[in-house]
């Protein structure tokens, strides 16, 4: 409030005191008596609501917190999100606080970061689709480039993974594409997997290995039903790209190309074995890919959800509502039709 107005006040107010009727005292001053209550009012008002200090009843205290704090940054979770530490205790039979609190705590504490080099891609529906009950139904299949140190000379790193459990069963790296030498890989994966005549469905994109006459004609002979993506559609063989872009963007892919044939296998070979056997996989409930595999998934999972229940009886006010869904993931869909896409949306929710 300005000097000016506050004489005006003092003024009025000082007539008021003396015996003068407040409107004659505004009109002598030039004011109407309603911006003189106004005035008055503002000087003196006073918020009078009471401030809202709703705390829930189910707030982590600061031990629980600091908790928290102290697990996500261990050694062996450190690297991890939270919707993969979370699992990882309760297959330790350890319930702490469900993935949301883990977020919301680290981002209080300013933690919250990215662990990876970028963000998740999402999957995008598209055609031809295929469906998986059980393992060793649907394999996936593509080369991808591994650079050497000599400009423009590359190494082909051949992958074939299992679209239900995720698991790459088989793998080989190459000086050159060829489909001889897919041929001899698809050979060796239907030995280690006893491959029965029409009961894998193979999927690749449209490049030339994958059309070769050697390999159609291998395939033909092992009793595996070729698939192919649609011409110029480059998100028809996702879980292969999903498998190489997993790889490229590992925190010990190389920085420096590979100096030769023998260090691109040896470093592939750990990645694979880390891929199958540690990698906690988003899409199959964050188990490996060979525990899936191995049907191995199931007693996990059921144990997951024990650890829950049991955290949930002794202490329900945690819980809002049900549980994390530790239910095991049934059908898997390569490049679903919409309404599949739908429905394998609303079971992962």
């Amino acid at each position: 409030m300005s000097s000016e107005r506050e004489a005006i006040l003092s003024l009025i107010t000082e007539a008021c005191d003396a015996g003068a009727r407040q409107s004659k005292a505004c009109d002598i001053i030039g004011i109407s008596a309603k911006t003189f209550q106004r005035w008055r009012q503002s000087a003196n008002q006073i918020d009078g609501r009471l401030e809202r200090n709703h705390e829930p009843k189910n707030k982590l205290n600061e031990l629980e917190r600091q908790q928290i704090l102290a697990i996500a940054n261990e050694d062996k979770y450190a690297d991890l999100p939270p919707s993969k530490i979370v699992p990882l205790l309760a297959d330790e039979g350890c319930y702490i606080a469900s993935e949301s609190t883990f977020y919301r705590v680290l981002k209080a504490a300013k933690q919250l970061k990215h662990r990876e080099k970028v963000n998740k891609k999402t999957a995008e529906a598209s055609s031809r689709a295929l469906t998986a009950t059980k393992p060793n139904q649907i394999y996936s299949w593509d080369i991808t480039y591994l650079p050497t140190q000599v400009r423009g000379v590359f190494l082909y790193l051949y992958l074939v993974l299992d679209i239900y459990s995720r698991k790459i069963v088989g793998w080989q790296v190459y000086q050159n594409e060829s489909s001889a030498l897919a041929a001899d890989l698809m050979t060796a994966i239907c030995e280690q997997e006893n491959i029965q005549k029409n009961q894998v469905v193979l999927h690749s994109d449209n490049g030339s290995p994958m059309k070769g006459a050697t390999l159609l004609a291998t395939l033909q002979e092992l009793g595996i039903i070729p698939s192919f993506s649609r011409p110029s559609v480059s998100n028809d063989n996702p879980y292969s790209e999903s498998a190489f872009r997993t790889l490229k963007y590992r925190p010990n892919y190389p920085e420096s190309p590979f100096d030769g044939l023998l260090s691109a296998r040896c470093w592939v070979a750990e990645f694979i074995a880390w891929y199958n056997k540690e990698h906690l996989h988003s899409a199959i409930k964050f188990v490996t890919p060979e525990q899936r595999h191995n049907g191995e998934d199931i007693k996990i999972l059921k144990a997951r959800h024990e650890v829950y229940q049991r955290a949930k009886k002794n202490n329900p006010i945690r819980w809002s509502g049900e549980t994390r869904n530790w239910q095991p993931v049934g059908e898997v869909y390569l490049n679903p039709d919409k309404p599949k896409l739908v429905e394998q949306i609303n079971r992962a929710a």
